[in-house]
């Protein structure tokens, strides 16, 4: 931990957080070579975990929807489309041998279909909407994949470059304190503090995925109002506000977690501890925590929207280019929660000796 630290002769918002923060972070050419390199575990893994969530993510559609398919419209998720051209003969055998489906069948046997299918050079076939991929064998073990690699590989991996950056960054915010890369590397190990960081994490961790687990929950109830009501558009709106809500509380809580791996870091504080400290320094800040968080929010989900939108999930060197900007932008967060932390801890020091001066002066009046 730094005794040391230069006084703060204004108080910091947002923007100045982030500036000071891309000023540690550029400053230092040995700095900004020790966190890329600690994050190349973290990097490896994410990019296997990106590629998986994103192929994931596009798909899940595919299998959502026919769970909220009402029973009496599930018959209707079916349709005829032409596929090839053959002779006249070979018509109901090629399209009978793409359906398996029984009540399927039952329709391909009908007029219908029959005189349809039976039109010169014309092959078809039924296309079933609910029938191809599996949730259970296709998506959840996907599904359950991906919670173990959240829970487990990325949640350590993710822990340790920010346990050696916070670390770090709160030495290089001294301008008397130029360390070398060897520096770096033989004093950003404290297997003690590391324990301990761990602890607190795992109180994040568990909040953290309590708002996971809230925001699908959220959606189904919600999918049951809808199905009550009938009304697609209260649906969408009163979905849209709760999540909202929902995102909103998670991202000003979020800051009041991230200062607790902080006070773990810096101040030796752990587990439940670190919490309570982070509570009282956070308390009268949360509007700036908040954005300060928002900020990051909207920096990753930016990387993860264009990824997708241009098909990176698919191949080529785009997810890795992702990956990349989202290590920087991980160390430039945790680099403004060790700022964020010493201008709150600041603002209370401010406020408890304004309150004595107050007091003293009232005692000799």
């Amino acid at each position: 931990m730094e005794s040391e630290r230069k006084q703060i002769k204004q108080k910091l918002e947002v923007f100045d957080i982030l500036r000071e923060a891309v000023t540690i972070y550029a400053k230092n050419i040995n700095f900004i070579i020790f966190t890329l390199l600690s994050s190349i575990p973290f990097f490896c893994v994410m990019v296997y975990f990106e590629f998986l969530f994103q192929q994931t993510l596009v798909e899940t559609p595919e299998f959502i929807y026919p769970l909220f398919l009402p029973f009496s419209d599930r018959y209707y998720a079916y349709h005829i489309e032409v596929i090839e051209a053959y002779p006249l003969d070979t018509n109901i055998t090629l399209a009978r041998s793409y359906v398996n489906n029984s009540d399927v069948g039952s329709y391909v046997n009908s007029s219908d279909f029959r005189s349809y299918a039976n039109t010169p050079t014309v092959v078809t076939r039924i296309i079933n909407h609910t029938d191809f991929r599996s949730f259970t064998s296709d998506y959840l073990p996907v599904l359950l994949q991906l919670v173990f690699l959240y829970l487990v590989p990325l949640h350590v991996l993710e822990l340790c470059s920010a346990v050696v950056t916070m670390d770090l960054a709160s030495k290089a915010s001294s301008e008397d304190n130029k360390m070398s890369l060897k520096q770096m590397f033989q004093e950003s190990i404290d297997l003690s503090v590391m324990k301990g960081t761990f602890i607190t994490s795992l109180y994040m961790l568990f909040l953290s995925t309590c708002f996971m687990i809230a925001f699908p929950w959220t959606v189904s109830n919600l999918y049951g109002f809808y199905n009550a009501f009938g009304s697609y558009i209260l649906f969408a709106v009163i979905c849209g506000l709760a999540l909202t809500m929902l995102l909103m509380k998670y991202l000003e809580w979020s800051a009041t977690w991230n200062m607790s791996i902080v006070i773990s870091v810096l101040d030796d504080i752990y587990g439940a501890g670190a919490f309570r400290v982070s509570y009282f320094l956070s308390s009268g800040n949360h509007n700036r925590g908040f954005l300060l968080m928002l900020v990051f929010f909207v920096f990753g989900l930016l990387l993860r929207v264009s990824s997708i939108f241009f098909g990176c999930y698919e191949g080529g060197y785009g997810i890795f280019l992702q990956i990349g900007l989202l290590c920087v932008v991980n160390t430039l967060k945790w680099v403004s929660c060790v700022i964020y932390f010493h201008d709150c801890k600041e603002r209370k020091l401010e406020k408890k000796a304004d309150v004595e001066v107050g007091k003293d002066l009232e005692s000799n009046s």
